[in-house]
This record gives C-alpha cells, structure tokens and sequence, in this order.
C-alpha cells in the first residue's frame, strides 16, 4: 500500500514539472515574437515643443528711403509709345523747349526731345517753350526711351519723354509751342504730332496766334509734287523761290544726290534750315 502511493506521487510531480516547462517555453516565444514585430515598426518620435515666444520668419522689408517703383515703366499716354523701353532719368537742367539735361545710368546726359522743335533763343515764343517745357519735366518722375536712334549728330540723346503722365513732346505741340519735325528712322509718332498741330493751328494758339508766323506747308502744297531733295518733307521745287524764313521745318534731311534748288543747306552739311 505504501509502494502504490509513492509511485503515485512521482508521477503527478513529473505532469506538473511538464506543464511548468511546456508554459514556460510558450510565454518565451510570445515575448520573442513581441520583440520581433516591435523591432520592424518605425519608432515615432515626439514633435518638438513649440515655443510661442518666437516668430516665424518673414520676408525682409523693404528698406525706408527705397522706390520699389523705380524700375517700373510708365503707363504710356499715347498709343505711339506702346512697346517702347522706358528708363528712369533725374532731371538736372532744362536747356530750352526741347532740350534737357538728365542723370540716367549714373552719367549726366543732354536729351533732345524726338519729333518736335522749339524756338531758338532770340525768337519768338523761345521764352514762352522753355517755361513751358519746365513746367512739364517737373511735373514728376521723368521717363525716357528711344525710337530706333541713339543719339543726333551732336551727341545728344535722342528720346521720347514722360513726366509723371504726360507726354512732354506732344504736350508742347499741343500748346502750340513746337512745331512737328521728321528724322527717319525715328517717326513712330508723326502722326500723332501731325494731328495735335492741326489742332493747335486750327484754334490760333502759340506758333500759330498770327498770320506772320511760319506756318508748315499747306494741304494744297503737300498734294503738290515733293522735290526729291528734301526727302523727309514734302516742299515743291521752285518757283516760287523759298528760304528757311517760309516754310515751318528746321534741321531736316537735304539729298545732294539731288541738289538743293532752294538753297537750304548753305553749309552743304546735308541738313537744312538748321536755325
């Protein structure tokens, strides 16, 4: 009896070491797979702390004193300046009705203005031109841009000019204080001229106030035939006989090729009527 109870009693403590053992090895491979699987998923990272006292960063300010508008071109009044390349100019000195001196690209340059004469001094309404080309130019900021030419024959400049939003060459041929030249290549605006003298002419205003002063060539002449020596303006040839003091036009284009019937040229430099 004694035999049977311990035999008994092995047995039981050998189950209960099999079913330690057997738990034992299965919480070991759940921790492995645990550890397995943990291993391949991406460990996340807290987000940094955002400290409210600082700014975010912002665009730089523009400096006190700068034009942002500086390198921006003017809106063009006249449909004849659409397309042109405009440049800032500071305004140093008016010259005369149709001259200036100007500080553009760091250098002081004298500009003439494109398509339009004034007065010489000692003429009249030479006075009455510049005070009125003053008040234009000083109007705002100057804007300059050239036709197809740099510079005339005596280094100037040559250039259509804005002041704040006006038009400085059209402006004096609608006061009836300049009157309209021609220099090929550089005629983008003729017509445009062409129509404001009419105006001027038609209301008697400046140049046009009184018969004796120089007047253009009619309509009627303008239908007549044009001598081929004055290629940029339409004149007859002779008779009658003209000189400078008859007709409107200065510093025009004489074709030697041609002669020069009326005489215009007297320095036989190719340029007529130059005063």
């Amino acid at each position: 009896m004694r035999r049977r109870r311990r035999a008994t009693t092995g047995i039981s403590g050998l189950l209960i070491g099999t079913v330690l053992a057997c738990c034992a090895i299965g919480i070991i491979g759940i921790a492995i797979s645990n550890a397995t699987s943990s291993s391949s998923q991406p460990t996340a990272r807290p987000a940094p702390a955002i400290d409210s006292r600082q700014e975010l960063p912002t665009a730089p300010a523009t400096p006190l004193g700068a034009s942002p508008t500086a390198a921006k071109p003017p809106a063009t009044p006249t449909a004849c300046l659409e397309g042109l390349t405009w440049e800032p100019a500071t305004l140093l000195r008016v010259i005369d009705g149709d001259t200036i001196e100007v500080r553009i690209n760091g250098s002081e340059e004298r500009v003439r203005y494109i398509g339009v004469d004034t007065p010489e001094r000692g003429h009249p309404w030479f006075d009455e031109a510049t005070q009125a080309n003053r008040r234009l130019v000083e109007a705002g900021q100057l804007w300059l841009a050239r036709d197809v030419s740099e510079r005339d024959r005596y280094g100037r400049l040559l250039r259509y000019v804005i002041a704040g939003n006006q038009f400085v060459n059209l402006a004096l041929v609608e006061q009836g204080l300049a009157q309209v030249v021609t220099y090929p290549p550089d005629v983008r605006c003729v017509e445009t001229y062409l129509t404001a003298q009419q105006q001027a002419r038609a209301n008697g205003i400046g140049l046009w106030a009184n018969s004796t002063t120089p007047r253009p060539p009619s309509a009627a002449a303008i239908e007549q035939q044009c001598h081929p020596a004055y290629p940029d303006i339409c004149i007859p040839p002779p008779p009658p006989d003209l000189d400078c003091s008859d007709i409107a036009q200065r510093r025009f284009r004489v074709d030697w090729a041609h002669g020069d019937p009326h005489g215009f040229d007297g320095d036989r430099d190719g340029v007529g009527c130059e005063r």
